[in-house]
């Protein structure tokens, strides 16, 4: 493993590694990239460097099963895929650091999905990588970007309250993977994003317009209805289970909705009260959505909460057609204990979704949520 490594730890970080090496490559394969000396759009960057994907595997069986069909993608379009038991038991973490301290040493290159991820963070701790690309792992891009520009500690959005004790015991390994994935003397420092990011001082932002997902999947046959996409927000603690429920009923009752996309993260118990209660039939996608849909069929209408889908979407789906809206999330919705920055986090994800999107707003009144087009 030499060249350039990407660290994964979910299906869509894979997939965003595999459209950031076909940007990257003047054939449009991903099966080698750039390197990584060179600036980007010169002669010599052009220069084909062998790119080996490392999967952290995480624990949750939805997300093994898509990693390894994404896996296998990534390896029918050439690419090396090294998959870790990183997480599988006593002496994980000790045999995952031995097996790729070599590599990470030698890598000119390192291309990271989740800067928030400890694993990630304790290993930018064991070496100084020349080249650092970020690629999205949903709309934490968005905060990431701006936490480094303000120089804060790196903190997902949804965490409330102060340090506790593990965050309490990791903090110099958070501080020092955070000057890290910083810009300095001999790092560059790349964010492969198809969200609305500002870019910190130093830092390159690549614009990532789904062209792999296009060129390789598709068009997709459309169905006459709509389709929803599920969040993991009340997983997560922020959204109220019974007012999800309640919108989600609403929702495939107003837009003529038939399946419902469940966000892997979703609760087996969460998914059975929504097909139960609203008659949908839940999917759980195989694929990362934008492939899924791309594939087909899919709804004419995709309706979803506020993520990374949005800004996603409406790219990987260019031309076909297909209308993408976006329901806000009500204040009333989130649980006391969210974190209080939840509110202005989701507005912005909603405010900042693409042009093409549709924006539906929540009204309340005593009985039922009532959505509707802003």
């Amino acid at each position: 493993m030499t060249g350039q490594l990407a660290f994964v730890e979910s299906p869509v970080q894979l997939l965003n590694v595999l459209e950031w090496a076909h940007t990257r490559t003047p054939s449009g394969s991903p099966g080698t990239a750039a390197g990584g000396t060179p600036a980007p759009g010169t002669a010599s960057d052009t220069t084909p460097a062998p790119l080996t994907v490392v999967v952290l595997s995480p624990t949750d069986p939805m997300s093994r099963g898509q990693l390894r069909r994404m896996a296998q993608l990534a390896r029918d379009e050439g690419l090396t895929v090294h998959w870790q038991e990183a997480r599988g038991g006593r002496g994980a973490l000790v045999r995952t650091l031995r097996q790729l301290a070599g590599p990470l040493r030698s890598a000119e290159r390192v291309i990271i999905g989740d800067p928030f991820s400890r694993y990630v963070q304790l290993l930018l701790t064991l070496f100084g990588p020349r080249h650092l690309t970020v690629v999205d792992d949903g709309t934490a891009t968005m905060e990431f970007a701006a936490q480094l520009g303000r120089g804060e500690r790196l903190v997902r959005w949804h965490r409330k309250g102060s340090l506790g004790p593990r965050e309490l015991v990791l903090a110099p390994v958070t501080t020092l993977a955070r000057r890290r994935l910083a810009p300095a003397r001999g790092r560059t420092v790349e964010v492969f994003t198809s969200l609305p990011v500002e870019a910190p001082a130093g830092v390159e932002v690549t614009a990532n317009a789904y062209a792999w997902t296009r060129a390789r999947f598709g068009p997709p046959l459309l169905t006459g209805g709509a389709d929803l996409v599920g969040t993991s927000l009340v997983e997560t603690g922020v959204v109220d289970a019974g007012h999800y429920t309640r919108v989600v009923g609403e929702l495939a009752r107003t837009h003529g909705a038939t399946r419902y996309f469940a966000h892997r993260r979703e609760s087996a118990e969460k998914l059975h009260r929504i097909a139960v209660e609203t008659g949908l039939q839940v999917v759980r996608p195989e694929l990362p959505l934008e492939l899924v849909a791309r594939r087909g069929p899919v709804g004419r209408t995709i309706v979803s909460f506020p993520s990374t889908v949005v800004h996603t979407l409406p790219l990987a789906l260019a031309g076909t057609g297909v209308k993408v809206a976006v329901c806000e999330v009500a204040p009333e919705w989130l649980r006391a204990t969210a974190s209080p920055r939840a509110q202005g986090f989701l507005s912005g994800v909603t405010g900042t979704a693409a042009h093409e999107v549709d924006r539906l707003t929540a009204r309340r009144t005593p009985s039922v949520d009532r959505l509707g087009f802003g």
